[in-house]
């Protein structure tokens, strides 16, 4: 490994000299916050006195939360009362030195504050005003109150991976919040387009993300075979394959890697079997192929049966549990993760799953406590000493 590849390119600056307000809360708005954070802006996270709920979800050390601290590390922390109309006339008057604003409130809340994006244009038509919600900010089910679980529900993402799920006929629980993940990479990209597009036309524009579509583009197949019904899902399932302590994951997603399959496993007559030769007869009969390849498998440990499927350069894994993946050598030698710091001491967040030639994303390695940075940020906006005390700013 060279020098370069160890330590890697600078930090990246892309957004360098971009303010962020960001008044969202949980996860879709401060993930994509983060993104734009490591990517050099400055990122003043706005909150309620009791702030956003993640401060309290575990695991939590000493107070303070390494969830939260994932998703909010290298932002700068201050507190305003917005149902107060000194603290919406902070928010105007922050609003007119930024460039992005990005809000995840349930829709019609920011105009009720009047704080909604046709509000603020006046003060600065550069604004990039981006809002995430469930269902979109208009349209029948634009209000309803959405999180997650009910997205991936409504998405009918829940429904289409049950249909892979052989013998079960009722939707798995998800803990993992895909909806808030894949909203926040498209709020991003998003306003990463919209300040592009700023550079010709010198205005700013609205950001409108949908959590139910954003989960919807995770259905490509299931959305072509919702207007084009097949008879019978035929379709390969790379599942768990049982060896002789557990399993393994193979994907034979091509025709070469299921030559390769059929010779690391010593059948190399079945490439030529009229059941598997071609792909559409091989989806028809995919059951049978891995019930037949099972018996190779089961003879041997999973190690030894990776061993065998990597000398033939067949798509494979072991099944292994986050810690196992943080652990991977690769995942070290892509400096997939950074060491932050909050009051509770140290710990590990990922970096962006991308490398640029020109300067890497990572985070400011501090985690902000609440309201840290409420007197600079104001005192900046040319608050006097008296304002400050007005708002309860000590």
């Amino acid at each position: 490994m060279t020098a370069d590849q160890r330590t890697g390119p600078s930090r990246a600056n892309a957004f360098a000299g971009l303010r962020v307000l960001d008044f969202s809360t949980t996860i879709a708005g401060p993930h994509c916050t983060r993104m734009l954070a490591d990517m050099g802006a400055e990122v003043i996270k706005i909150e309620s006195s009791d702030g956003d709920t993640m401060r309290n979800r575990p695991p939590v050390r000493d107070g303070y939360s390494t969830a939260f601290g994932q998703l909010n590390v290298g932002k700068k922390s201050i507190v305003l009362d917005l149902k107060s109309a000194e603290g919406r006339e902070a928010v105007r008057r922050l609003v007119t030195t930024a460039d992005v604003l990005v809000e995840n409130f349930r829709p019609g809340v920011m105009r009720r504050l009047k704080l909604d994006n046709a509000s603020l244009r006046g003060l600065n038509p550069k604004l990039i005003y981006c809002s995430i919600s469930g269902y979109g900010q208009t349209g029948p089910s634009a209000e309803l109150p959405a999180y997650a679980p009910a997205i991936h529900a409504a998405s009918g993402y829940d429904l289409a991976h049950l249909a892979y799920q052989p013998n079960r006929h009722q939707p798995d629980y998800c803990g993992i919040y895909l909806a808030d993940v894949v909203s926040g990479i498209y709020a991003y990209g998003a306003i990463a387009s919209a300040l592009y597009q700023r550079r010709t036309t010198g205005e700013g524009q609205h950001i409108d993300v949908s959590m139910l579509e954003s989960m919807l583009s995770l259905t490509l197949n299931e959305l072509q075979s919702a207007q084009f019904p097949v008879k019978k899902q035929t379709r390969p399932q790379f599942g768990p394959v049982e060896t002789a302590d557990g399993y393994v994951m193979i994907a034979i997603a091509s025709e070469k890697s299921f030559r390769s399959f059929m010779q690391a496993g010593g059948h190399p007559e079945l490439i030529s079997d009229p059941r598997f030769a071609e792909y559409h007869h091989r989806r028809e009969h995919w059951a049978e192929l891995m019930d037949i390849m099972e018996t190779w498998s089961r003879t041997l440990t999973s190690q030894q049966c990776l061993a065998a499927l990597d000398r033939h350069g067949v798509p494979c894994s072991a099944y292994r549990t986050v810690a196992e993946a943080m652990a991977d050598p690769q995942t070290a030698h892509r400096q997939a993760f950074a060491d932050v710091e909050d009051g509770g001491g140290t710990f590990k967040v990922l970096n962006q799953p991308f490398r640029l030639s020109g300067g890497n994303p990572a985070p400011t390695p501090r985690v902000a406590t609440l309201g840290q940075h409420t007197r600079a940020v104001l005192a900046d906006a040319g608050y006097s000493a008296d304002e400050l005390a007005a708002l309860g700013v000590g």
